[in-house]
């Protein structure tokens, strides 16, 4: 069951140490903070929204989709691409592309517009999140590699918890247009931080985008990997995404309670994204297997526990402290399995986590549509989770195999 942390890569080996650590795995934090908290302020925005492009909520509510999908194609077409170029460069120029779309998306006349400029803003997402974690990697010693992984990934939980509720005030008191302004400020302030602060790291000059995506696609644990994350992660956004509705009408609780329950998900995402890094230094399939079963009986709980009011807060917590643990160490493991196609494997990791929110919240959907109240998501996810961990189990059952077979070949 345990593997652990390979003590060198490539990236590891040709980085230069920054004069600050640090302040470097914070100015990759900064722009982990500025896409966290453009991806979501749309969420507590969308009446705003709906009311200023002249839609309804519920149309207005495709501009999530359609960030989600940019995030979805922007991976591959991003990683083929980019593998070879400096990364200190290419995460600039990502965050200025963050800047420019969410001035665009200020900036939109009407919905279409609106619609585009949110997928373009998703297309940087999961390819910034991979460079920034290879790049985090690369400045830390081996035995601390988990540990800045999750500093940067801190960026995006962190968003949860004070950038989303500021930019949705923001956007509440002085226009929606006005959220988005202010997260591509943020963006601009990441883009200075990372030219400060953040040393030059070298592409992988011998990669090709044929060669990254033919090693990548064609890697069975890669395949494996996603899937655990697209399947067992959606447990979380199952819940998540009806999350109001189950406080008002199953908890009885009132409205103004919403916002405590969401501050309570973000604080779940910020610890669980520190123990990550601890648990990855003791074993990232371990802690996959672990946070997999975890969430089955938290999910449970839920379910069990959502009449009981306030009873209910703690479960909230542990929901995302556990998927959280999760989301890191799927990064290293799509980080350790894909070989020489690292760039793509450290990226892949958001495109399947943003499937797992678009399969979480459409299972979850349909249980209600058919009758099985606010409740059932619950369950439906625990499902979810229990399929992720079996994935899981024979993803390390083939790894057994595979080193075995390799060994005995070795020594005959």
């Amino acid at each position: 069951m345990t593997t652990p942390v390979p003590t060198a890569t490539p990236d590891v080996v040709r980085a230069r140490r920054p004069a600050h650590f640090g302040l470097a795995v914070l100015a990759l934090a900064v722009g982990g903070f500025a896409i966290g908290t453009t991806e979501f302020v749309t969420l507590g925005l969308l009446p705003q929204i709906a009311d200023g492009v002249d839609v309804s909520v519920p149309k207005a509510g495709h501009l999530v989709s359609s960030y989600a999908i940019g995030v979805v194609v922007g991976v591959p077409l991003l990683s083929f691409f980019g593998a070879r170029l400096p990364r200190r460069g290419l995460l600039v120029g990502l965050m200025l592309a963050y800047a420019v779309f969410n001035v665009m998306s200020a900036a939109a006349p009407g919905f279409a517009v609106l619609t585009a400029a949110r997928f373009l803003d998703g297309l940087p997402h999961g390819a910034y999140f991979g460079v920034a974690s290879l790049v985090a990697a690369s400045m830390a010693p081996p035995e601390r590699r988990g540990r800045a992984i999750a500093a940067v990934m801190l960026g995006l939980s962190f968003a949860n918890v004070v950038g989303v509720p500021a930019a949705t005030w923001i956007g509440q008191n002085l226009g929606w247009r006005s959220a988005y302004l202010t997260a591509a400020l943020v963006a601009l302030v990441a883009v200075a931080m990372v030219l400060a602060f953040v040393p030059s790291v070298p592409g992988d000059r011998e990669a090709t985008g044929r060669r990254e995506a033919g090693s990548f696609f064609r890697n069975r644990q890669v395949w494996l990997t996603m899937t655990a994350g697209a399947v067992g992660f959606g447990g979380m956004f199952a819940v998540y995404s009806y999350i109001a509705p189950t406080i008002t009408e199953v908890a009885l609780l009132g409205e103004g309670t919403v916002p405590v329950f969401l501050l309570v998900f973000g604080l779940g995402m910020v610890a669980g994204t520190w123990v990550a890094g601890e648990m990855a230094a003791w074993s990232v399939m371990g802690s996959l297997v672990g946070s997999g079963v975890a969430t089955t009986v938290v999910l449970v709980s839920f379910w069990a526990i959502a009449p009981y009011g306030w009873w209910l807060l703690p479960i909230v917590f542990l929901i995302t402290a556990i998927g959280s643990v999760m989301v890191v160490n799927l990064q290293l493991r799509l980080m350790d399995v894909a070989g020489d196609a690292v760039t793509l494997g450290a990226a892949m990791n958001h495109a399947a986590l943003n499937l797992a929110n678009a399969l979480g919240a459409w299972l979850g959907g349909l249980v209600i549509a058919i009758g099985y109240g606010y409740r059932a998501p619950a369950l439906v996810g625990a499902a979810l989770s229990v399929a992720g961990v079996a994935i899981l189990l024979w993803s390390a059952a083939l790894q057994r195999a595979e080193s075995a077979a390799h060994s005995d070949a070795s020594t005959s």
